[in-house]
């Protein structure tokens, strides 16, 4: 099949292309399918009006309008359908219904009424969601909110990355046989991790965009832990939305705990598997949200694939994923001293922690994998076309 890939922001510096669109693309070029990502250069626009392509996949930044307003919308809209068309695709796979490639799949429906739509949405995003989290503007939210709940609808096939968006997509009148559950995937074998033996001082990674938990929590936890490891440092790796990570050190600082975070922010991708794996446990903490039970963890699966022990809150995807706590230490969401204890118990007992990244790693590899996963995109493929 030729199949074109519609992304709703470029390949940095956010995941949704990177860490979903791009990975599965592959793993349907691995399986002898011809594709195709057109991406609006949001938020990157050095990348404006180029085409790299990446392991058989190209991946095609449309050129920036230079218009103001509603006539540069209605320019990226008809510059992104401009892009697809030529690669005469079979299927067109929208990944976010949302901005200008939301719009540009509406207008591809009549521009192109033969080819089918299949719909992704791997997040929340309108109201309880991102519309809460982001300084969008008011029209904007509004837009994104309607596309949320009405672009599924008008799909040949929904794709969902949680049961959670399962359950939201067939709320909003889409039949269950239209509906097709894709998490999130790793791409390469796991590397078998070494047992460790912790060692002072016992490293607790953070890997986060600040906005899943109350950054109070974070210090709750994290005197729990010194309080039992008085060595121990939390290695905190990303950065937030909207500075929250600065709130973060305020905190602990205040609280005589600044000298026990070690924060790296923002972090290479390719130094980021080295970072991460040097910790001794991963802390994946989650209050119970609409937004957080909507995720697909890309994160979370990075740590299993790692073979890292992970304490988390039990929200959404993480029972799921941690396999009902058989793969990691699960806690009830919004309990600090439940977290703090989970991370203290796995660096008293190196042996269950080694056991616990062990089979987290093998089940990502197992469960998870996106040349797995490309069959479920396959099968909706083949339900758009029926109907």
């Amino acid at each position: 099949m030729r199949i074109a890939m519609l992304a709703p922001f470029g390949i940095r510096p956010k995941g949704t292309l990177s860490a979903r669109m791009l990975p599965l693309a592959q793993a349907l070029v691995r399986r002898s399918h011809r594709v195709a990502i057109i991406a609006p250069p949001v938020q990157n626009p050095e990348d404006a009006g180029t085409s790299v392509t990446y392991n058989g996949v190209p991946v095609t930044h449309i050129a920036l309008s230079p218009l103001p307003g509603p006539a540069h919308v209605a320019q990226q809209v008809v510059a992104l359908c401009g892009a697809v068309r030529a690669e005469q695709p079979d299927i067109v796979h929208l990944f976010k219904p949302k901005g200008y490639s939301g719009l540009a799949a509406l207008l591809l429906r009549a521009w192109m009424p033969r080819t089918p739509l299949v719909v992704d949405t791997d997040d929340w995003e309108g109201w309880g969601g991102w519309n809460d989290l982001l300084p969008y503007p008011r029209a904007a939210k509004q837009l994104f909110s309607w596309q949320e709940r009405n672009l599924p609808r008008r799909a040949a096939a929904v794709t969902v990355v949680s049961r959670t968006l399962e359950t939201q997509v067939r709320g909003f009148g889409v039949p269950s046989e239209r509906i097709f559950y894709l998490p999130n995937g790793m791409m390469n074998a796991p590397e078998p991790r070494a047992q460790r033996f912790t060692a002072a001082p016992p490293t607790i990674l953070l890997y986060t965009r600040f906005w899943e938990f109350d950054v109070r929590d974070v210090v709750a936890v994290l005197a729990g832990i010194v309080a039992g490891r008085p060595d121990a440092r939390l290695l905190v790796v990303g950065k937030g939305e909207r500075g929250e990570e600065q709130e973060l050190l305020r905190l602990a600082e205040r609280a005589g705990l600044g000298a026990a975070i070690d924060y790296r922010g923002w972090t290479e991708p390719a130094r980021l598997p080295d970072v991460l794996a040097s910790a001794d446990v991963a802390l994946v903490p989650m209050d119970n949200t609409l937004i957080n039970r909507a995720r697909g963890l890309a994160k979370l699966l990075e740590l299993m694939a790692l073979g890292l022990p992970i304490v988390a809150s039990r929200v959404g995807q993480v029972d799921e994923y941690l396999a009902s706590g058989e793969c990691g230490w699960l806690v009830p969401p919004g309990d600090p001293g439940a977290l703090a204890r989970g991370v203290l118990a796995l660096l008293g007992d190196p042996g269950l922690a080694f056991q616990l990244g062990l089979r987290a790693q093998q089940r990502a590899w197992d469960e998870y994998s996106w040349d797995r996963l490309a069959l479920v995109a396959e099968h909706a493929y083949q339900r758009a076309h029926v109907l």
